[in-house]
């Protein structure tokens, strides 16, 4: 229910003027009276604008506004005693008032019903949103509940007289809160300072923090374990990570220059911006409209997911026409809006058990001789594949449906110290359904390199407070990775379901040629025969190959021999 006082600000208006506001029929929805000289006088609605009077705007007219409100100020605004109106004033070079803009000011109960359990859990709050949108309404209301109903302590820094009202009577609006006024705007930083070691609150409501200074203040503040709410210019978080004035709202953000390993990790340059502290507030409010709210219950996440390049997906807060609260979530960069699904009800792990692609489908899916052999005359890319019947499992977003080969559900994999490259291979080449994924929060499983045994601690106990299984690799090598993939697959670990496109690095013939030898050579002798076979020289980097197909059928391989006919020498197990 609103409470305007209308009919004060409409006594400080000229008489031609008031009398065309006395009964209009959008009265009630009057926002701003615009009195420039030498123009004609403007009423702002909601969705429309209107002059008032075929007659420009004179020097008297704005005289007679002027000795009818309070005292201007630093921040060139007055206000009208024990009223929320706002008069802000245009001066010209000399200093003289040539312009009015008379702003009704509301007294709005019931406008935070749609964050009032965030107002209630004592986090500090920052509400953000353009001009008009309701931040100043927002914040009064919030001030009363605290100090009302849940019988806080609660400061108003009141910088502009205009959370409660002009004069040295604060509004009823605000409730039992108090309020302490500011001089100058300059000086709204040490004021904040000052509520706090001399007053004793636990609350305290600042309204549009806009210089360094005063950002350092609500640290100051917020470090000190007093409740935070404030508003801050900037419609999104992501205007306060461009600004370098307010960053610090937000913790503050730094250049840092990674190691080979991390930077490997995250897919990232060498050099990126993070984080240098804890943000000031925990909550962000976007004021997207007066109805229609989006909520970072956790602003150190999405912070974090902005820097690393990921949209955040938005809890979106609306109020329906029985004034009952509506909470949904919108992807990131959908526009769709759709209920938050329980973790334990996404993907993978609902679905309580895979079904692995079998060897008909992959055997349809490859061409070759029978035997999952490609032809030794095809040349094969080392790049990733662009064929669209496995481009899906290349996404990296992790909201989306993802579908495997055979149509069920992808698991969403997170790397730890392994190369992307050589997953990706063996995912595309055996038709896994694996999506790779970069945000620990969205996988379904972790796979890692046993070697990393520093980082295994922490990145376990991140696993586990997410209920993600680890599984770890003992080296980086086609066939460890393979194996890992399959067990967490639950897939048959058949040696003889090869292909040897998994193992080669450019698909030419000479590699295809000599992995067709160690093949042969290890299903026709060594294994059915027990006896050892050496095979043809090679050079170092085709027996790499010849070492990880012989590894892929767990037989051991050694090279003897000198250069330039140094060779593959395979064992019986």
């Amino acid at each position: 229910m609103p409470i305007d006082d209308l009919e004060q600000i409409l006594s400080i208006l000229p008489p031609s003027i008031r009398a065309q506001l006395l009964h209009h029929p959008q009265r009630p929805s009057l926002i701003e009276v615009v009195l420039d000289l030498g123009r004609l006088p403007e009423a702002r609605f909601f969705g429309s604008v209107e002059y008032l009077s075929e007659d420009p705007v004179t020097h008297a007219d704005l005289d007679h506004c002027i000795k009818r409100v309070g005292i201007f100020g630093g921040d060139n605004r007055a206000g009208i005693e024990k009223t929320l109106h706002r008069i802000s004033a245009i001066r010209n070079r000399s200093g003289e008032v040539i312009g009015l803009t008379c702003r009704v000011g509301r007294a709005i109960f019931g406008t935070i019903g749609m964050i009032r359990d965030l107002v209630e859990t004592g986090r500090s709050i920052l509400m953000l949103g353009r001009p008009g949108v309701g931040k100043t309404t927002a914040l009064r209301e919030i001030a009363r509940v605290l100090a009302d109903d849940l019988q806080k302590r609660v400061v108003i820094i009141d910088t502009s007289n205009e959370i409660a009202g002009d004069g040295d009577i604060p509004h009823p609006a605000i409730g039992r809160a108090r309020r302490m006024q500011v001089a100058r705007p300059e000086e709204q930083h040490r004021v904040m300072i000052e509520a706090v070691e001399n007053h004793m609150p636990e609350v305290i409501v600042i309204d549009e923090i806009g210089t360094e200074l005063e950002a350092l203040a609500a640290r100051t503040i917020a470090e000190r374990g007093v409740q935070l709410v404030g508003t801050a210019h900037g419609n999104q978080l992501e205007n306060l990570i461009k600004n370098p004035t307010l960053s610090d709202l937000i913790g503050g953000i730094q250049s840092v220059t990674l190691g080979d390993e991390e930077a490997r990790r995250r897919g990232s340059q060498k050099s990126v911006l993070e984080r240098k502290a804890p943000p000031t507030f925990d909550i962000a409010v976007e004021m997207l409209e007066r109805q229609r709210w989006a909520v970072h219950e956790d602003v150190t996440v999405t912070i974090d997911n902005l820097l690393r390049g990921r949209q955040p997906g938005l809890q979106i807060r609306t109020v329906d026409e029985n004034q009952k609260v509506i909470i949904t979530h919108e992807l990131p960069g959908s526009g769709r809006e759709v209920a938050k699904p329980s973790r334990s009800g996404m993907g993978w792990r609902a679905a309580g058990q895979m079904v692995p692609p079998t060897n008909a489908a992959i055997a349809q899916r490859t061409t070759g001789n029978g035997n999952n052999i490609r032809p030794l005359g095809k040349v094969y890319s080392q790049e990733p594949t662009t064929d669209p019947m496995f481009a899906h499992l290349l996404e990296t977003t992790p909201d989306d449906d993802i579908i495997g080969p055979n149509g069920e559900d992808a698991m969403r994999l997170y790397p730890y110290g392994l190369s992307r490259y050589q997953i990706e291979r063996v995912i595309q080449t055996l038709h896994m359904p694996v999506v790779i994924t970069k945000d620990l929060d969205n996988a379904d499983a972790v796979i890692a390199l046993r070697s990393h045994a520093k980082a295994q601690a922490k990145l376990k106990h991140m696993a586990q407070g997410r209920q993600i299984p680890v599984h770890l690799v003992k080296s980086n090598s086609i066939p460890q990775i393979t194996r890992a993939l399959q067990r967490l697959l639950d897939m048959d670990d058949n040696p003889a379901a090869i292909d040897l496109e998994l193992f080669s690095h450019s698909g030419g013939d000479d590699e295809l040629e000599a992995l067709e030898e160690a093949r042969l050579a290890v299903e026709q002798i060594v294994i059915p025969k027990g006896q050892p076979v050496e095979l043809l020289p090679r050079s170092a980097h085709i027996r790499k190959m010849q070492h990880e197909l012989a590894e892929h059928y767990r037989l051991k391989s050694l090279s003897c021999g000198e250069e330039p006919n140094r060779r593959l020498r395979i064992y019986p197990a």
